[in-house]
Parts: structure tokens; C-alpha cells; sequence
């Protein structure tokens, strides 16, 4: 294997606008500041919804009814 051609692979921090922080590893080497998290993601919170606009839901529910 060639040496020198890889690119460094270091640990950084990774910072939320949250405030929530976590250590990962990246060819990146330097601190990561990101908007969304899985603290603070709806998906993985728990507090995802679902819009609803002009009644969609209720008419896929409607027909795909089992009746």
C-alpha cells in the first residue's frame, strides 16, 4: 500500500445549535458546527407530525378503509 496518499482521519467535535455535543472521527480535523441533531431531531424525539393539508390524510384513510 502506498504511504502519504490517505487522507488524516482524526477526532473532532461535532456542535449543535442545540447545544448538544458528541466526539466523531473525520477526514474533515476540524470542529463541526450543524443546525440539527438526533437530540433534537423530530424523527428520533419522538414529537414528529404529520400536516396535513386540505384533508389528505383523511381521504387516503377514507379510501383505503377496510370495510
Amino acid at each position: 500500500m502506498k504511504s502519504d496518499i490517505h487522507p488524516n482521519y482524526k477526532a473532532i467535535t461535532v456542535h449543535c445549535s442545540c447545544g448538544n455535543t458528541f466526539e466523531t472521527k473525520s477526514t474533515l480535523c476540524k470542529d463541526l458546527h450543524v443546525e440539527v441533531c438526533a437530540a433534537c431531531h423530530p424523527f428520533y424525539t419522538g414529537k414528529q407530525r404529520v400536516v396535513d393539508t386540505a384533508g389528505r390524510v383523511d381521504k387516503f384513510r377514507r379510501k383505503y378503509a377496510r370495510g
